[in-house]
């Protein structure tokens, strides 16, 4: 059986962001995992932070999809 290492290439706490930033790794041909986590002090939760991973060999390609998004939707 193959391991595969999964590496986190975006984090937002905004739900509509992480699924269009999914959705346009996912038509690239990149397979996504989306996993939460709370941001806590003192056990007390504060905050959701989600993040999209990709398989680490995906990795390059993610940051190049995300890094081209971001710059032609700069305000």
């Amino acid at each position: 059986m193959e391991t595969t290492t999964r590496v986190a290439v975006y984090e937002s706490s905004n739900p509509q962001e992480i699924q269009l930033m999914k959705s346009k790794l996912e038509d690239a041909g990149i397979k996504c995992d989306v996993e939460n986590s709370y941001l806590s002090f003192l056990s007390t939760p504060t905050a959701t932070n989600t993040f999209i991973k990709v398989d680490i060999r995906d990795e390059k390609k993610s940051f190049d999809i995300i890094d081209e998004y971001l710059k032609s939707n700069q305000n």
